[in-house]
């Protein structure tokens, strides 16, 4: 993998599992249980200058990641509330990019980012908390991806996108020396 690779992808690219077994899905769960305090704690001291830094060459803002994180997440909670409401739900894709270039995403402070992942994540971890085995199978469609996804699934993922993202910014600050 070279460096831009790396940068981009600090973890990996999402690999989907075959299996997710309860355990496991226990352990999804803490994630999105414990992000948003992990995210705040390695923020919080953040300067203006280190919000509005890259975290690679042409990519987003430290700022723009926690409000994409935020309007990310918020979309993925809803998601999940349409699977489990209507039978195979076509979801709404949104451009992620050009959220981000919006003025809310790229000059806000970030601290009502941060109350949105909060609230988010603590309601989306009372939800996962109470599935059943047979609402994790419930799925929605990707109209561009052609695709259908089960909640079980579409969870690790969205696990990914937490450690994903955190890692972004983790690297710029050790990079950065803060």
């Amino acid at each position: 993998m070279n460096d831009l690779e790396q940068k981009k992808f600090p973890i990996g690219q999402f690999q989907q599992s075959e299996n997710i077994c309860d355990t496991k899905l226990d352990e999804h769960i803490k994630v999105i249980k414990n992000f948003p305090a992990k995210l705040k704690d390695l923020i919080e001291n953040f300067t203006d200058e280190q919000l509005d830094t890259p975290y690679r060459e042409g990519g987003w803002t430290v700022r723009q990641l926690v409000n994409h994180i935020a309007d990310s997440h918020i979309n993925s909670f809803i998601r999940f509330k349409l699977a489990l409401t209507e039978d195979n739900p076509v979801i709404k894709p949104y451009d992620e990019a050009k959220w981000a270039e919006l003025q809310d995403s790229a000059n806000m402070p970030v601290k009502p980012a941060m109350r949105m992942i909060k609230g988010t994540h603590q309601r989306w971890t009372v939800l996962l908390n109470t599935l059943t085995n047979k609402q994790f199978e419930r799925t929605f469609r990707h109209p561009e991806q052609n695709k259908d996804y089960d909640l079980r699934h579409y969870l690790a993922f969205y696990v990914w996108h937490c450690n994903h993202h955190f890692a972004h910014i983790e690297n710029l600050k050790r990079e950065k020396g803060w």
